[in-house]
């Protein structure tokens, strides 16, 4: 049996101490035994930041202003973090927990499905673009996206009447096109995306959560952001995900309103049960 996640709140914080914790924390672990690592997940909310990815390109960042920004070992292109998004950070063992990194992405993506399924919104995944996003014309809507991920759902039994079916990891996916990744168990530069995949239709769709990953040594860390009451602006300085156009909303937006802890307290709880095998 996969060993408990313990929830840590730590409030407001500033980004780069918490970037700091998080490469620690993997790297202790790694000097530990298996039977000795535990599996935290950290809840936060961070002040204004701008976040670039391995896969970064400065041309993604066209007006910081007053806002800095921190070059980050995750993988993907540029985010924003700011006051009013719940950021999750889960710190785990994959090799314990029984599953590859395709399948960690996709157990995230779906504990914020679930997240804001209970708040009456319907997340949708885009083929090629990890993180969840919304219909702006009827963000309640059930209707399929043409560009969703191909994937034949069955429902799990553990999981109650809730479709779920993690994909099957291929050789490359599990640790990446790195040879190097392939000997230690990790792909370090993991960012989700298929660089030779087409560019994904954003059309009508608005991204509410946005993930960035790092798994070295199958330690996990960094992690998803929940958009749920910002101040969206700092966006429009910035090509979100390195995706000119893409537009950025939280849940206040599409007319939910929801207390921040309300939010944070639903998402751990949801990655909780869906990071567990």
């Amino acid at each position: 049996m996969s060993s408990p996640i313990e929830i840590i709140q730590l409030g407001r914080v500033d980004y780069l101490p918490t970037y700091a914790a998080m490469q620690e924390f993997a790297h202790q672990r790694s000097l530990q035994s298996p039977s000795d690592v535990r599996d935290e997940l950290w809840l936060c909310e961070h002040n204004p930041v701008y976040t670039q990815g391995l896969a970064g390109k400065a041309e993604h960042i066209f007006q910081p202003g007053d806002i800095p920004v921190m070059q980050t070992n995750r993988g993907g292109q540029v985010t924003y973090h700011g006051p009013g998004q719940v950021v999750a950070y889960p710190l785990l063992d994959l090799k314990r927990r029984g599953y590859f990194v395709k399948e960690y992405v996709y157990r995230i993506e779906e504990a914020v499905i679930r997240t804001l399924m209970y708040f009456g919104v319907t997340g949708h995944r885009v083929a090629g673009a990890p993180g969840i996003y919304v219909r702006l014309d009827d963000p309640g809507s059930h209707a399929l996206l043409a560009q969703r991920p191909q994937k034949k759902m069955v429902r799990a039994a553990e999981l109650g009447s809730e479709p779920f079916m993690p994909p099957e990891p291929t050789a490359e996916e599990k640790w990446g096109s790195d040879p190097a990744a392939q000997r230690n168990g990790s792909d370090p530069n993991f960012s989700g995306l298929n660089p030779n995949a087409s560019s994904p239709d954003f059309t009508g769709l608005g991204k509410i959560a946005a993930l960035g990953l790092k798994v070295s040594r199958n330690c996990t860390y960094h992690g998803v952001a929940l958009n749920v009451a910002m101040d969206l602006e700092p966006y429009s300085r910035i090509n979100p995900c390195g995706y000119a156009g893409l537009q950025t909303v939280d849940l206040s937006t599409i007319g939910i309103f929801v207390a921040w802890q309300e939010a944070a307290d639903l998402l751990s709880q949801k990655l909780v049960t869906y990071l567990t095998p």
